[in-house]
């Protein structure tokens, strides 16, 4: 696992951290730059003429005002002509004003959605690449939820550090008038909005370490709305009555989410409320001043109105500014989550210089004393693992759940590498052949497979993706897992829908959704067909019919069965026998029940049952 971009405690957030965490925004930009260039240029180009605003329209106002009061002085040095051209110039940077915002506002619109679009897309590109055993750890699956959220608000964070730019330019503009009429000005201005500042800096501390630290109880809510509203749940919902119990666990969390919330809102709001008193009372002492100097005659009733507006607009300014920065700091320490996500490296990678999968494989596939361990377990998943898959070969692998049969199939298929121990294809280490090739090769149907909610057409080409386009394909694959005779029963044939969650979508039984899975493990011309429990939700009749063709398609092709019925398992060459992830026992099925050991024993039982 990667380590994080920056080191940063979650419970104490100091002013130093949040500058340290403005280096990302540089790779945020790239970002969003990549996602539309010619609207990340429009955008930043209308939020420079908006920055101008604010400025010339106090200016021309100062300017009518003026004119006004030389025009009711009846000294005569008043142009109303002139007035009215004022007044119109105001009238049309009003519009422009407008404009210039509806227009930053759609342009923002827009680049949000590609930016959500892009960045979504990213992280699935990124999580394709990233090993298994990563998914099946909770810290990344903390990191690739906060990953997650990024993706969706984060063009605010473009926004925000454009618009502080935008209020930047406009600061300068405005500060130059300050400074000409009385420096002391500034004083006041930051006297009136940094007691603000500071106390929104540490409410925002503390609102991200809340939020970060309830990430995983936010998933767990997620996963509670889950199991309360789902077609997939409901039936065992009802039937075991558990809709008090996940109600109940969702109402104690929520509660806990509200509460500690609810109570940091409070506290931010009183204080808010004290440092804006503040904050009016530096704004109204500067505007005594301004008054009192236009009495005495150092001003004009112009330059009042221009410096009452410039320092009302300042303070605003670098009010927002300031709070800004705190919320731009925090949006640039959460892109510390984004970032850190794509810097995770899967340790299962294609070698360079690799070797293309054998086509024919030789001499087969050879287990090296294997064994492996998953993530943070103490106990070994396989240990000790020594056998041979040799060409053409049916291998069957039988044991009671938890015996390592799945996780050994995954071995094979690299989805894991061996924690000790080597697997070797013809002589040589499984590290060193192209990844893309060797899983290529493999037909695999784990008995967890996915039930797409898409089409039947879909679901059956994802086997491989390449071709999809290739009805032909398709069809054939159908015809030898037995899947076609259900597709001509189906009102949409191939192009119906599958699945509860779209309109028109129908729900298949156990068995007919194994025969659409097993369909996916013909599409690929698979020199190694794997399939763990493939029969589990057939009946008798179709299990035989399924097996049969089987036997007929996989003629010189090595197969791997995981099976717990032994009518199946006695159909391969031979039998492992794995316990506790060790091998306990191999041979043929007649010489298993010769040795009268585990496999014996399992073998009865189980024929008993049918007695």
């Amino acid at each position: 696992m990667a380590k994080n971009r920056n080191t940063i405690s979650i419970e104490n957030i100091s002013f130093k951290d949040r500058l340290t965490s403005l280096k990302n925004l540089p790779d945020f930009f790239k970002l969003v730059w990549k996602s539309s260039p010619s609207k990340t240029s429009i955008s930043f180009i209308l939020r420079l003429l908006r920055s101008a605003m604010p400025v010339a329209l106090l200016y021309v106002g100062k300017l009518i005002i003026d004119e006004v009061v030389s025009l009711n002085s009846h000294i005569g040095n008043g142009d109303l002509q002139k007035l009215w051209e004022l007044v119109a110039l105001e009238f049309a940077l009003a519009i422009v004003t407008d404009g210039l915002n509806r227009m930053i506002n759609l342009t923002d619109s827009l680049l949000g959605d590609l930016f959500s679009n892009y960045t979504s897309m990213r992280i699935m590109q990124h999580a394709a690449t990233l090993d298994l055993d990563q998914f099946e750890d909770s810290v990344f699956y903390d990191k690739l939820e906060r990953a997650r959220q990024q993706t969706v608000g984060r063009t605010v964070l473009l926004s925000q550090v454009m618009s502080q730019i935008q209020d930047f330019i406009s600061i300068a503009f405005l500060l130059t008038g300050l400074i000409a009429f009385n420096p002391w000005l500034i004083l006041l201005l930051l006297l009136s909005i940094v007691p603000s500042f500071l106390g929104e800096s540490y409410f925002n501390s503390k609102n991200y370490a809340l939020s970060r630290s309830q990430t995983p109880e936010r998933r767990e809510l997620d996963y509670l709305r889950y199991l309360g509203a789902s077609d997939e749940t409901a039936k065992e919902v009802k039937i075991f009555g558990l809709s008090d119990f996940v109600i109940g666990r969702f109402k104690m969390l929520s509660d806990q989410f509200y509460a500690d919330n609810s109570k940091l809102a409070i506290r931010r709001s009183g204080w808010g409320t004290f440092f804006s008193v503040l904050g009016t009372l530096g704004y109204y002492a500067a505007y005594g001043f301004i008054i009192y100097n236009t009495v005495i005659g150092k001003s004009t009733v112009g330059s009042l109105t221009f410096l009452a507006g410039s320092f009302r607009q300042l303070s605003s300014l670098m009010e927002t500014m300031l709070s800004r920065f705190t919320i731009v700091s925090q949006g640039a320490i959460y892109l510390n989550d984004f970032i850190d996500f794509f810097e995770i490296k899967p340790k299962i990678t294609k070698p360079e210089n690799a070797i293309p999968f054998p086509n024919p494989i030789q001499t087969g596939f050879v287990f090296e004393n294997v064994g492996f361990q998953y993530h943070n377990s103490t106990r070994w998943a396989n240990r000790n693992l020594s056998f041979e898959l040799r060409p053409g070969e049916k291998l069957a692998l039988v044991g009671e759940n938890g015996a390592g049969k799945t996780t050994l199939v995954k071995l094979l298929a690299r989805l894991y590498d061996p924690t000790e121990g080597r697997i070797l294809l013809d002589g040589k280490d499984l590290k060193s052949y192209d990844l893309d090739d060797l899983r290529h090769n493999l037909g695999i149907i784990f008995q967890d497979y996915i039930r797409y909610q898409m089409t039947f057409y879909q679901n059956i080409a994802v086997g491989n993706i390449k071709e999809i386009d290739n009805q032909q394909l398709v069809k054939k694959a159908a015809e030898e897992s037995l899947a076609d005779q259900l597709a001509a029963k189906l009102p949409g044939a191939y192009q119906q829908w599958l699945g509860r969650k779209f309109n028109d979508g129908i729900e298949l039984s156990g068995g007919e959704w194994q025969k659409v899975a097993l369909a996916r493990a013909y599409m690929k011309e698979a020199q190694v067909l794997i399939l763990d429990e493939p029969t589990a939700a057939l009946d008798a009749r179709a299990e035989y019919e399924v097996f049969q063709r089987f036997a007929e398609l996989t003629k010189g092709k090595s197969a791997v069965l995981i099976s717990h019925r032994f009518s199946t398992a006695r159909l391969a060459d031979r039998i492992l026998v794995l316990d506790q992830g060790t091998l306990l026992e191999s041979g043929t099925h007649a010489e298993l029940l010769e040795q009268e050991g585990r496999y014996a024993e399992l073998f009865n039982l189980q024929a008993k049952g049918y007695q």
